[in-house]
């Protein structure tokens, strides 16, 4: 039997338990942090057999990748309608800002900060470069597009100052969370990124 979107009822209940999973998991990971994370209480949450989150996700880390995905994919999509409309290559840098900041608000520090240990750990599941960030190749199409209009120096490579300021910023957010003059310094810090590739 089949569900209306084409989905064997089988897959679609696969999906559902993943969708619960995950999101047990993303509270209990707010709760306590990545490591001491407990994987009876993300299951109890979700009522479903303590392998089933082994099944779905064979490691903890594996929910931290599923999440960076889908954060990803959506800031892009708002990062995406911003540029849209008109704007500069600042404006876009703020824009950046705003975005990851809004998700270090939405997700705690503890978790954030364990969204970002992943990312640039050496022993992540997966590996990946900087074209595999939509965020990253946004930034990078801005900057190539200012480059076009002569805003930014000729010899920038957009690839590679996209990654400079989101790693900086990633460094930012993660080492400052509680200093009372973060907002100046993020905003010295874009200011200073900006300079750094005009033209």
């Amino acid at each position: 039997m089949a569900t209306s979107e084409g989905l064997s009822v089988r897959e679609a209940k696969r999906l559902q338990t993943r969708e619960r999973l995950f999101g047990a998991a993303v509270a209990e990971f707010k709760r306590a942090g990545m490591a001491e994370a407990d994987v009876g209480a993300i299951v109890a949450s979700a009522g479903v057999a303590h392998g089933t989150f082994f099944f779905h996700f064979p490691t903890k880390e594996h929910v931290l990748l599923e999440m960076e995905h889908r954060e990803e994919e959506r800031i892009a999509g708002q990062f995406g309608r911003f540029v849209a409309k008109d704007h500069d290559l600042a404006d876009a840098y703020r824009e950046a800002v705003r975005l990851v900041i809004a998700i270090e608000r939405r997700f705690g520090a503890v978790l954030f900060k364990d969204l970002l240990a992943l990312h640039f750990s050496p022993t992540r599941p997966q590996s990946e470069g900087a074209e595999d960030h939509a965020l990253i190749v946004l930034v990078a199409r801005e900057l190539d597009l200012a480059k076009e209009r002569d805003e930014v120096a000729a010899d920038v490579i957009p690839i590679n100052s996209a990654v400079f300021f989101l790693l900086g910023l990633y460094a930012l957010l993660t080492t400052t969370a509680n200093w009372e003059l973060r907002d100046d310094m993020i905003a010295d810090y874009v200011k200073r990124s900006l300079q750094a590739v005009r033209a």
